[in-house]
């Protein structure tokens, strides 16, 4: 139960952010709330089995993944449902250790921390574009395959 309440509340945020982003479509919200809730579920089953940006790109994938799906069975933009979903994930509070080490003068405190937080947004980055690219070259040779006959 410790685990899943935490989702609960990254679903709620994502619908929050929904909002912020203008979908329309009650379904989409529910989707891209869902969505989101899923990649914290991901990166915090993986606690304590692999490190930290490991998790990150593992939930990452994931996410983009569902993000594809939904995107091609809805006939929606990949877009609406991954930048919602990958909302938990963005390590805000690496990014606030890093300035506040650096406020303080604690060089090895700020390196250490900068160097976290960069690991888990370039895991974010590599994850989000990984499936990107695999979903387009599969959706381009399906295309191609369909027009030959």
């Amino acid at each position: 139960m410790e685990r899943f309440l935490p989702c609960l509340y990254a679903v709620l945020a994502c619908g929050g952010f929904c909002l912020i982003f203008e979908v329309k479509k009650p379904l989409f919200v529910l989707l891209c709330s869902l969505n989101g809730g899923v990649s914290w579920l991901v990166y915090l089953l993986l606690e304590g089995v692999c490190p930290q940006a490991t998790r990150y790109l593992i939930a990452t994938i994931v996410v983009s993944v569902l993000a594809e799906l939904m995107a091609r069975v809805l006939k929606a933009p990949a877009t609406i449902f991954l930048i919602v979903g990958i909302i938990p994930l963005v390590p805000g509070g690496g990014l606030y250790y890093t300035m506040e080490a650096l406020l303080s003068g604690d060089t090895a405190l700020f390196a250490r921390t900068a160097l976290e937080t960069a690991a888990c947004a370039g895991a974010i980055a590599v994850g989000v574009s990984m499936v990107s690219s695999l979903a387009r070259l599969l959706f381009r040779k399906h295309l191609v395959e369909g027009r030959q006959p």
